[in-house]
């Protein structure tokens, strides 16, 4: 998804929807109406028929009132949207600053934590996509080796941190990060 900076977009030229459209066109009827009323009177048509087209002609500006106040109300909607997206983008960007920096800590965490197990470099990197969720085919297929291979660096990371397991792997480094139900 491409980031648009909608800041410097102008946000009052919102467009000409079908509301904008038809409130036009209710106008231009109401327009054309009131011209046939006036050669109408003019010609000397009947009072009725020029009271019903006086009756037209004011329901075609109702509507025009209408779709008007409609399309007034959809802008500031849309101009309030684009202010509540742009806050949701300025939240989201400080949030992955943050989100970096924590990460860039845990990262540092992890790897200071497989040297102290004396994981071999292929191990640490056959522990780090462990943790990322990577079964050992793909992780084979990132390291260009076979999967046997990643099995047995994968038992290697086990026995040398003392889990047994991935999830037990993954529950080292991530059971601190969870704060306990009562302090949420």
């Amino acid at each position: 998804m491409e980031n648009v900076d909608i800041t410097q977009q102008d946000h009052t030229n919102v467009g000409l929807g079908p509301t904008a459209l038809a409130a036009i066109l209710f106008g231009a009827i109401a327009v054309l109406i009131g011209f046939d009323i006036v050669a109408d009177y003019r010609s000397g048509s009947q009072f009725r028929h020029v009271a019903i087209e006086g009756l037209v002609m004011a329901l075609a500006i109702a509507g025009v009132a209408t779709l008007w106040r409609r399309f007034r109300i959809a802008s500031q909607r849309a101009t309030e949207l684009t202010v509540d997206i742009e806050a949701a983008r300025r939240e989201a960007q400080r949030y992955r600053v943050e989100a970096a920096e924590a990460l860039k800590g845990l990262g540092e965490a992890i790897e200071k934590q497989f040297i102290r197990w004396g994981l071999t470099t292929a191990e640490r990197e056959v522990g780090l996509l462990l943790l990322k969720g990577l079964s050992h085919k793909e992780i084979s297929m990132i390291r260009s080796t076979t999967e046997t291979t990643i099995r047995q660096q994968a038992l290697g990371v086990y026995r040398k941190s003392g889990v047994h397991s991935r999830t037990e792997l993954s529950a080292y480094f991530l059971e601190d990060l969870l704060l306990p139900v009562q302090e949420r």
